[in-house]
């Protein structure tokens, strides 16, 4: 990945794309490809076919998907299957028949099973069922995966896949109905404190573990694989996390800290927590000499800032 390619960000608008973006503008690439949803739709082959040949993208950050939380995922599984299937397959397939020198696939850590043991290596993919609330969205990721390797072995091209532990920061989705746990849990908590109330309802159990990691940390490790490493020398996929896990119970703690909220938490046992525990095993990319470099606290600190910013003054 030279400084000049011709490198298009797909998704750049999102939390992974933007990010993405800035870290490649920061590093000195100058010549980068975007285009919003609606200047190219991604599921539509056609316009992914004229724009490959239009622009001749040399280098691709595949960060273009539908994604939200455990509501969103529930609520609108024929989409989250169907959309990201459509998105990947187009573009990859395009980098295929396009000779694009280069492309990053970004997955996520759902596409593990749901006891799957912990903390979850590489080689556990397909070990057992996945997690029902977010099934459509790991099929369709672990079809990602999938497509990338069986080209990388029949046409000889250059796809790595990176599967990202649970991502936040700058940039994020704050909609309750279709975010995250944490941006969601970050937006409950300061409009509580806003509006003076004295308790959350926060759904599940809050016993869930998860493994967070700012996505500006995410887009340096794409940036840092690009630059070093070919698909073949990463194997079919790497996983990019912390190594570390808390647990949301303790997530709305510290996010009370951060924002200063001093009422009470009340947790909704019959509303579902998905899966039990999702630690990442970052053993792997460790080896390839990477590890992630912004504290949890610093992250939660910084992201609440652009939330205020960005969402609450708008």
């Amino acid at each position: 990945m030279e400084k000049q390619s011709n490198i298009y960000v797909a998704g750049h608008r999102g939390l992974v794309g933007s990010a993405i973006l800035s870290k490649l503008h920061t590093d000195g690439y100058t010549n980068l490809l975007t285009r919003t949803s609606s200047e190219l739709d991604l599921r539509m082959q056609e316009e992914v076919n004229d724009f490959f040949e239009k622009e001749r993208p040399e280098v691709i950050f595949l960060a273009a998907a539908k994604v939200g939380g455990i509501l969103a995922n529930t609520m609108y599984p024929g989409d989250f299957l169907y959309d990201n299937l459509m998105i990947q397959s187009n573009v990859i397939d395009a980098a295929r028949r396009y000779g694009v020198k280069k492309l990053l696939f970004l997955g996520s850590t759902c596409i593990y099973p749901k006891f799957a043991p912990q903390p979850l290596k590489e080689s556990y993919l397909l070990t057992g069922d996945l997690e029902p609330t977010n099934e459509p969205y790991a099929l369709a990721k672990i079809a990602g995966i999938k497509l990338c390797t069986a080209y990388n072995n029949q046409y000889g091209t250059n796809f790595m896949s990176v599967m990202p532990t649970n991502l936040y920061g700058p940039n994020d989705n704050f909609d309750l109905e279709t975010s995250h746990v944490l941006p969601s849990l970050m937006r409950k908590i300061h409009e509580a404190k806003v509006q003076d109330e004295p308790t959350i309802t926060i759904l599940g159990t809050g016993s869930p573990l998860r493994d967070f990691l700012h996505v500006d940390d995410l887009a340096a490790a794409c940036v840092y694989l690009m630059e070093r490493y070919a698909a073949e020398e990463i194997g079919e996929f790497v996983n990019i996390g912390t190594g570390n896990e808390i647990t949301i119970k303790a997530l709305a703690e510290k996010l009370c800290e951060v924002i200063g909220y001093e009422g009470q938490l009340v947790f909704d046992s019959t509303k579902p927590d998905g899966t039990p525990r999702k630690l990442t095993d970052v053993s792997k990319l460790t080896s390839l000499g990477w590890s992630y470099g912004i504290s949890f606290e610093e992250g939660l600190q910084d992201t609440y800032a652009w939330y205020i910013q960005n969402e609450v003054k708008k």
